[in-house]
């Protein structure tokens, strides 16, 4: 993404909440990105670690007391976050997981250009009568979004099955191939003093992500008994904390270490011969991109977008179905007793990232998005430019952001007008591109 530097810069404004994890990780990753382009951003979200991290950057960041799902306190937060839009006035508001997008729109109404990125679908999250309330919004919703951004093909498809409808595009998650590499993993146990008390050798097992039902740590410890069966002297980590930690605990044999949260994984996925992931739902899950990164071979579910994030040829070796832990067993341990493989698969795994999911294709995929979206916007196409310059939209006056249909033409990218007339038909298209946009209605 490129600016002019005499132009005004476009204001844009990341909601999120939660400020953990994956959804954390991914915001960080876009506004540092954002800013090198020269934008004006800033986030709303809960003081937290994140908070810090992001003014670091160099982004603002404005306290946003929300919890992480919806509640009684869903009235004060949005009003809370119209206050916050009115003193930022973005040019366009970016609101990423199921608590931050059911505020965020409920504050803006479409007012201003917004995309919503769910980041897995909150009706995959619950059961029950609280899933059925939570598939009525995500319909009603999605008129305020300008573009719903989906991480992975399947997780757009589970929306559209679901009948939620809207302009969408797929930007795959990236990860930073700098800060994920591989590194001798007996060099980097030892400087792990969790790992003091595990023999060098010993097969080690990885899984990192929040303690809670969505990763599916209470499989991977039942499938854990059938892997140390066959493999004793097998070590299983895992790396994060969260509400299902206590519960754990109580389970795990002693061959299972809780490493806590980290606030850098990389050394974890460094250190392990095989990192598994056996989730119940993801978007598509930044963990096997990591470990893939690292050189790392990975397991994981074949929930929405494991399958995207993995190489075809990994399906038969890598990917189980959720919930089922004699087949997450097997997987784990054939692995584990085969270093060779293990090591191709690490290889072939980090040139599949390298190739696909470096986090530079996904930052510029959505710096496409920004362009389509302001310099369509109502707002932008009222205020005309002057000889004076009063009036002129922030993407008229940056020169270099020129427009978004030449570029999209220019790369093969047929872009529509909008929603609109549209609206009422029930057509989609999904362009075979890196981020890939689909109409459906």
């Amino acid at each position: 993404m490129h600016l002019s530097p005499t132009g005004p810069r476009p204001r844009v404004l990341h909601l999120t909440q939660p400020v953990d994890g994956g959804v954390a990780r991914v915001v960080t990753d876009l506004v540092r990105a954002q800013l090198a382009s020269g934008l004006d951003v800033t986030v709303a979200c809960p003081d937290s670690a994140l908070t810090a991290e992001l003014r670091a950057l160099g982004a603002k960041a404005r306290h946003w007391p929300a919890t992480r799902s919806p509640g009684p306190s869903l009235v004060r937060e949005v009003r809370h976050l119209a206050r916050v839009i009115d003193e930022v006035r973005p040019d366009l508001v970016h609101a990423h997981s199921a608590k931050a997008g059911l505020a965020g729109r409920l504050a803006v109404r479409g007012r201003i250009p917004t995309v919503f990125q769910p980041h897995a679908w909150s009706f995959e999250a619950v059961g029950g009568g609280t899933a059925a309330l939570a598939l009525k919004w995500e319909r009603w919703g999605a008129r305020w979004a300008a573009r719903v951004v989906c991480v992975s093909e399947a997780e757009r498809a589970t929306g559209v099955r679901a009948r939620i409808t809207g302009r969408w595009t797929v930007v795959p998650n990236g990860i930073d191939p700098e800060r994920f590499h591989p590194a001798a993993a007996d060099t980097v146990r030892a400087g792990l003093a969790q790992l003091a008390d595990i023999h060098p050798a010993a097969p080690l097992a990885v899984c990192v992500g929040r303690l809670c039902r969505q990763k599916g740590q209470d499989v991977l410890l039942r499938a854990w008994e059938a892997v140390v069966r066959r493999v004793p002297d097998a070590r299983l980590v895992l790396v994060g904390d969260g509400p299902d930690r206590d519960r754990l605990r109580e389970d795990a044999p002693k061959s299972v270490l809780f490493a806590g949260a980290v606030t850098d994984a990389s050394p974890w996925y460094q250190a392990a011969d095989l990192v598994v992931l056996p989730s119940r739902w993801e978007g598509m899950a930044l963990a096997p991109l990591e470990a893939m990164a690292s050189g790392r071979a990975v397991v994981v579910t074949d929930v929405d977008g494991a399958r995207e994030s993995l190489p075809p040829s990994f399906a038969a070796r890598c990917l189980v179905p959720p919930e089922k832990p004699a087949v997450l067993a097997e997987a784990v341990t054939e692995l584990l007793l085969d270093p060779p493989l293990r090591e191709s698969l690490g290889n072939r795994g980090r040139q599949h990232v390298l190739t696909t999911h470096d986090v530079r294709h996904t930052a510029e995929a959505v710096a496409d998005i920004y362009r389509d979206l302001l310099d369509t916007s109502p707002a932008t196409k009222r205020a005309r430019p002057s000889r004076t310059g009063v009036g002129v939209p922030p993407l008229e006056r940056s020169r270099e952001w020129g427009s978004a249909k030449a570029r999209s033409a220019e790369h093969g990218q047929p872009l529509d007008a909008g929603c609109g007339a549209e609206a009422n038909q029930t057509t989609q298209r999904i362009e075979a591109t890196e981020h890939r946009e689909s109409i459906h209605s």
